[in-house]
């Protein structure tokens, strides 16, 4: 079983889009609210839809992200103006090709297909799937950006670029911040599709909640809450600012930072365990870790198997074919009646040898994964250990880290258990999987 979903968001927006976000609230509006707030967003929630396209729709662009050699966009996605200066915010991943190939791929806004203006990338927030541009011209519409708190069932209005069909206008509901999450996220009630990335997801009135970042299909969409977009544009409009360079370094440094930030809240001294028949083993570490279990019971097998399983839902895109700063741990309890000592332990051999594991990224990205094999004591158990590690090419310092274990020397029993962390540190990985280990123990 891989560790990892599949993850809708895509640079290349024409194939698929996405990423991540949310919020939270419930709108109550009696009449004399209503009056007080006459002419704010939420007195307007009751605009007319096409109102709404009417006032907004000149402050989003078209993204092209074009292939210099090729002379041809290669994906595209939205954006909106946020300052009288030109800036643009949208997601890193429209334009992550910027970041990591500069010298090939250039990118330009397009207000209609007669008007458009070439753009810079001056700043990313690569965990937060942001990033801030500056449009040489633009018609001077623009959204002024401010932290929001709107209540639960509140009336939004994506827009962007759907399949690169126009611009569109979506509407849909505010509910409020993802449960399992590590920095917040907002739940949209609404169909956004690939191109929309990027856009901006407002009130009636044209306050911006959050920016589209991904779909998981059936009404259920996912945006960026304002707040992350509203900090990076204080930091890249600051008087003494100076656009990094190069930008991938601040993407390391920025993964990083969220991985060292997550498993501090993991590594606890006395973590959460579960009993699986006679051990004690770690379970949900942390509030943004979501777990699941099942069994295999049937009669006509010779043994039993019980899973445990544990995962963050939060990624950190870093490439289409490459996401970090994920988390995830599973165990395995066999058991048999029926088999004798060395059939079961045939068994239990090719079982944990076929556990199978996919973390994504082409050989450009990530260097092949080097594996130790070892045994490891800890308290009243044995373990066979496999621990492999794989470098990320272009960013120095990160590392994805993968451990396979199995307890040995329970006779008809067995345990197996892996974990699998992206984007961390060499120390931080050796530091996880060593109070990974530390939290199991034999009860019988």
């Amino acid at each position: 079983m891989s560790p990892f979903v599949s993850v809708p968001t895509t640079a290349t927006e024409s194939v698929s889009d996405s990423t991540f976000s949310r919020v939270a609230g419930r709108v109550y509006l009696s009449v004399a609210l209503f009056c007080l707030l006459a002419g704010t967003g939420r007195a307007q929630s009751s605009l007319p839809t096409e109102d709404v396209f009417q006032r907004f729709s000149n402050r989003v662009v078209k993204i092209e992200v074009e292939e210099k050699g090729s002379a041809a966009k290669s994906s595209i996605g939205s954006g909106f103006y946020v300052t009288a200066q030109g800036h643009v915010i949208t997601n890193y991943h429209v334009v992550s090709e910027l970041v990591h190939h500069p010298d090939r791929y250039s990118a330009r806004a397009l207000e209609s297909e007669e008007d458009s203006s070439p753009l810079q990338l001056l700043d990313v927030d690569v965990t937060h799937d942001l990033a801030v541009l500056k449009a040489e011209s633009f018609s001077g519409s623009f959204f002024s950006l401010a932290p929001i708190d709107p209540l639960q069932g509140l009336r939004l209005y994506s827009l962007g670029h759907p399949l690169d069909l126009g611009l569109n206008i979506v509407e849909g509901t505010y509910n409020g911040f993802l449960q399992h999450a590590f920095d917040k996220r907002i739940n949209f009630s609404g169909s956004l599709n690939p191109g929309m990335s990027g856009g901006p997801a407002i009130t009636a009135g044209g306050e911006v909640v959050g920016i589209n970042v991904a779909s998981a299909g059936e009404q259920v969409s996912f945006l960026v809450p304002v707040s992350w977009a509203v900090a990076l544009l204080e930091t890249s409009t600051a008087t003494d600012f100076r656009s990094p360079d190069p930008l991938l370094a601040q993407v390391r440094d920025q993964i990083l930072d969220w991985q060292e930030r997550y498993l501090t809240e993991i590594l606890q001294d006395d973590p959460p365990t579960v009993q699986l028949g006679s051990f004690r083993l770690p379970t949900r570490p942390a509030s943004f870790f979501n777990c699941w279990g099942d069994s295999t019971r049937e009669t006509n097998i010779p043994y039993q198997t019980v899973d445990h399983q544990c995962s963050t839902d939060d990624y950190v895109y870093v490439t289409q074919e490459l996401v970090s700063g994920k988390a995830w741990f599973y165990h395995r309890l066999l058991t048999s009646r029926e088999l004798n000592r060395f059939q079961f332990a045939t068994f239990y051999t090719q079982d944990f040898a076929e556990t199978y594991y996919s973390m994504g990224g082409g050989e450009d990205e990530v260097t092949p994964f080097r594996c130790n094999t070892g045994t490891v004591r800890q308290s009243s158990l044995t373990f066979k250990t496999v621990f492999c590690l794989r470098r990320y090419r272009r960013l120095e310092g990160v590392y994805d880290a993968v451990l396979k274990a199995a307890v040995v020397g329970k006779p008809l029993t067995g345990l197996e258990t892996a974990l699998f962390l992206s984007g961390v540190s060499y120390e931080r990985a050796t530091s996880a999987v060593r109070w990974y280990l530390g939290a199991f123990s034999w009860v019988e």
